[in-house]
């Protein structure tokens, strides 16, 4: 009885193992992928990736790549829910102290997902809805976050994407991002210089060592976003990031 209960726990712990290996490659592998990323023997991977298949939650693509299937988006969207839910509280101590709209976003493919916001009291203010979603490289959040991915990631999920530019300032060229993500990663915090929206400044930073890469913003208009105002949005930011990072380690325990 226990051995039966200890394989069917491996089981779901490396089905899971391949699930995370997946995400982290963007979402989509190949076969020998999975087989140079994970110790697990090939059979084991077949096995797991049928099952997967056979439950939704792996597509195998005509390629004969592998990708996440749809029904995660179902639990990623109930875990966006209370992952928002859990950061309200810290975006609103950062709104009543600093008068603007904070935001907090997490990576969603080659893209962030907006997951709870929390609007300025102010009639001129910032507002995103929830469940929108932004490119990296010309916002403050998509910026802080592609700051503690790895220089390969970065340019993988921006070539899928591509750099559209909304905006005179926008991002261009992988060059210049890539510049801009060592001066984040210096100052450890992301600013969007009207790089989304004309008129408009956010700073922006990732949370600590999160399972999933995730970063709060505070913006609003460049008339009160201003050198004055980042020199209390960066301690608020800090000590908003900590919180979120200890909640996220409590629930996980």
């Amino acid at each position: 009885m226990s051995i039966k209960q200890a394989s069917g726990v491996q089981s779901v712990e490396r089905a899971f193992e391949l699930l995370e290996l997946m995400a982290r490659a963007g979402g989509e592998v190949t076969l020998t992928q999975l087989a140079t990323e994970t110790p697990l023997p090939l059979p084991t991977i077949h096995r797991l990736l049928r099952t997967l298949v056979g439950i939704g939650y792996v597509r195998q693509l005509p390629s004969r790549r592998y990708s996440l299937g749809p029904r995660l988006i179902r639990l990623g969207e109930v875990a966006n829910r209370q992952l928002g839910a859990l950061a309200e509280p810290v975006l609103r101590e950062m709104v009543e102290q600093l008068g603007e709209s904070a935001n907090m976003a997490v990576l969603d493919g080659d893209m962030v997902t907006y997951i709870s916001q929390v609007p300025s009291p102010h009639s001129m203010r910032m507002f995103t809805e929830v469940g929108r979603r932004a490119n990296l490289h010309d916002t403050g959040v998509g910026k802080a976050i592609l700051s503690v991915l790895a220089d390969e990631r970065v340019r993988r999920l921006v070539g899928e994407a591509g750099m559209p530019t909304p905006t005179p300032n926008t991002i261009a060229t992988l060059p210049d991002l890539f510049t801009e993500l060592e001066r984040i990663r210096d100052v450890g915090y992301a600013v969007d210089e009207e790089e989304q929206e004309p008129g408009v400044r956010c700073f922006a930073m990732a949370v600590p060592g999160a399972p999933t890469p995730m970063a709060l913003s505070i913006s609003g208009p460049t008339t009160r976003v201003d050198a004055a105002f980042a020199d209390r949005a960066i301690p608020a930011l800090i000590l908003a990031t900590s919180k979120i990072a200890s909640a996220l380690v409590a629930v996980e325990n």
